[in-house]
């Protein structure tokens, strides 16, 4: 079998990011399934590279998080006018694997069914246009009714679809009531982290302090309100705590967001630049509590963050401030706490308990280690997508491929 994976932003361990399309397609490839991956890079050239088996196309469309909308959207349509002429230059496939954001790519799959006759399965890794309408990019009424019908046309024509969250799945079966929407949350990378102590050694090369360490790890844009984690901080700081509170990214805030910390006098805070998975796993090996932040958007509710994954696995307590699913989880499963973004004090009251407590730490801990284990691990997730694309060939058994999650 021949598959063609479309993910514009397409990264591995090395580079760092979202690399949930990595571990699925090479997953594929380990089940013997011919796996070519179109991606885009920052560069002025077409590049092609094998990357564990994977036949990854990079073309050369420039994207960054500081674009504005206008080069945002070029961007995405650049992209998909060059990878629909590169895949007609490639050997038929006998499916697409089209994964958002942006919407834009559902388009390619609209267009390989019609004019090619492919069939293509669409991952919704979140919700669009819903999210960046419900932050306030797209405000014009005609754009928004053609892209909600644009966006039931992309579910309507698909073979499949695979949600990365409950509220994602519920969603899509409001827009195409018949659809069974397969779901597959983003994943815990078990075997790459896994919970340790702290280093004395890595504590000196990342300057930190061995006292209780709050890590946000991440995008550093608007939809991620870190202005929540640095007020947070500044609370525990007037309140003589001795935690220190991390932020690793990149994103449209940074700027924003190290002048509020220096505004706000902030001496617990630091600040790291954007790392791969590697420099990831050495800072949270550092962390006590991983902080798991976005705005109070109803829409943002059915995300599937990644570095929520990361912590379980690195077997991290859990701090949450928004609701949605992944706060539902942090609460049945004890993980950890909430912090209401207007109840500073209440959530430092929250922090100390685990603070003061090895105990209450330690349990927490382990139960995010455990749920990364026995239900989030990527051997689960590529096991149900291998079912999803030939469920004849490769057939699960039904606890593999059942969540018990809450919308």
């Amino acid at each position: 079998m021949r598959v063609i994976y479309v993910h514009q932003y397409f990264q591995t361990p090395e580079e760092g990011g979202a690399i949930r399309s990595y571990h699925l397609a090479t997953g594929l490839v380990d089940a013997g399934i011919e796996v070519e991956m179109i991606t885009a890079h920052n560069k002025d050239y077409y590049d092609f590279r094998k990357v564990e088996g994977i036949k990854v196309h990079y073309l050369p469309v420039a994207y960054q998080h500081t674009f504005g909308t206008f080069k945002r959207m070029w961007s995405f349509l650049r992209f998909v006018s060059q990878a629909k002429k590169l895949i007609k230059k490639l050997p038929r496939p006998d499916l697409l694997y089209i994964t958002s954001t942006p919407l834009t790519v559902g388009s390619i799959g609209l267009w390989a069914k019609r004019t090619l006759a492919i069939p293509y399965i669409f991952e919704a890794r979140d919700l669009w246009p819903e999210a960046p309408i419900q932050v306030g990019v797209i405000r014009n009424r005609w754009l928004k009714k053609a892209l909600y019908r644009w966006e039931e046309k992309i579910y309507h024509q698909a073979f499949q679809i695979v949600a990365l969250s409950p509220g994602i799945r519920n969603y899509i079966i409001k827009k195409k009531p018949l659809a069974k929407p397969v779901l597959i949350p983003n994943f815990s990378d078990t075997a790459f982290f896994s919970p340790a102590k702290k280093s004395p050694l890595l504590l000196a090369q990342w300057d930190l302090q061995d006292t209780f360490t709050l890590t946000y790890t991440g995008a550093l844009g608007k939809v991620n309100a870190l202005q929540n984690f640095l007020f947070l901080a500044k609370e525990a700081q007037d309140q003589g705590k001795d935690w220190q509170f991390v932020i690793m990214g990149q994103g449209a805030k940074e700027k924003e967001l190290k002048q509020l910390a220096q505004d706000l006098q902030l001496a617990n805070v630091r600040f790291f630049p954007f790392g791969n998975k590697e420099k990831v796993r050495e800072l949270l090996s550092l962390t006590d509590m991983a902080y798991i932040s976005f705005d109070k958007l109803p829409v943002l509710r059915t995300n599937s963050p990644n570095k929520f994954f990361d912590a379980l696995a690195a077997g991290k307590a859990i701090m949450t401030n928004h609701q949605g699913w992944v706060t539902n989880l942090v609460k049945e499963h004890q993980l950890g706490c909430c912090h209401h973004p207007d109840a500073h004090r209440e959530a430092i009251q929250k922090i100390t308990a685990f603070a003061d407590d090895p105990t209450l730490l330690q349990s927490a801990q382990n139960s995010a280690r455990a749920l990364a284990e026995n239900h989030f691990s990527k051997e689960r997730a590529v096991k149900i997508l291998l079912n999803t694309i030939d469920p004849d060939q490769f057939k699960i058994d039904p606890i593999d491929g059942v969540y018990t999650l809450t919308a």
